[in-house]
């Protein structure tokens, strides 16, 4: 008899030492409830994608009709940042549900990488829009009139860039029509004042003459200005403003992956 109380008391000390192993739907935080968030967050991030992949394919098919006229590249690059974040969507999502159904922690570790990497291009295309936003203004400002004169009728985009601006935005010249004297496309067509372009009602040869009832006389500066930067505050608003998507399900697959770890079917 007393062996057999030592064996009961020895089996009850062990029982009470072992941890006990959570279930699937232990705590409020299970690995079903988890699962159950990912999948809906899966279909939030996924057409969060195909919106800010829309919104970077209509910036480069709409608004990069005037990159020739920028002096850097930065304005292409956010709207390539967000089609590249847009893009990763769809196959973010696919890794992320093949995940859930087998609870691979292997597809769960890469599909939390994968959302990292989304919320860093955002984050990135958003901050960087932000900031070019202020940083046009002064770089447009010395470097527009330049890039005008120097590339008008020598660079096949830049003209037509130079020409829709002045159609656009109803204007002439980066500060003032008699930008036009000064550059080397006047030179070699002395008898045109200004380009066509800057005619009330184009035509050709309308710019030979310069009268205010004929060209505009207000230069394009402030305008073009004004057009970059509300479409920089637009992209940096759904860069930034889509970046704390990504932020939410990085953090519940990363409670997942250790959940997992520790669940006994």
């Amino acid at each position: 008899m007393a062996d057999k109380k030592k064996e009961a008391g020895s089996l009850l000390s062990k029982k009470k030492k072992m941890k006990p192993r959570k279930s699937r739907d232990a705590d409020c935080c299970s690995v079903n409830f988890l699962k159950c968030v990912l999948h809906i967050f899966n279909v939030v991030f996924m057409f969060a994608g195909i919106g800010i992949l829309i919104v970077g394919a209509w910036t480069v098919a709409t608004k990069h009709r005037y990159v020739a006229l920028l002096p850097t590249p930065t304005y292409p690059a956010i709207a390539y940042l967000l089609i590249v974040a847009g893009a990763m969507g769809v196959p973010v999502c696919a890794l992320g549900l093949c995940g859930l159904k087998t609870e691979n922690r292997t597809s769960l570790l890469c599909y939390t990488y994968f959302l990292l990497i989304t919320l860093i291009l955002k984050l990135s295309a958003g901050g960087l829009a932000y900031y070019y936003s202020w940083a046009a203004e002064g770089e447009l400002r010395r470097e527009l009139n330049t890039t005008l004169l120097r590339n008008y009728a020598l660079d096949a985009a830049a003209t037509a860039a130079a020409d829709r601006m002045q159609q656009e935005f109803k204007c002439c010249g980066a500060i003032n029509y008699q930008d036009w004297r000064h550059s080397p496309w006047h030179q070699h067509e002395p008898r045109q004042l200004v380009p066509d372009s800057c005619c009330k009602t184009v035509s050709p040869r309308c710019g030979a003459r310069d009268h205010p009832s004929n060209i505009h006389y207000v230069g394009c500066l402030r305008y073009f200005t004004n057009h970059i930067q509300e479409h920089l505050i637009i992209l940096a608003a759904v860069g930034v403003g889509m970046s704390v998507i990504p932020i939410f399900g990085f953090l519940f697959s990363c409670v997942l992956y250790v959940k997992i770890k520790h669940v006994l079917d």
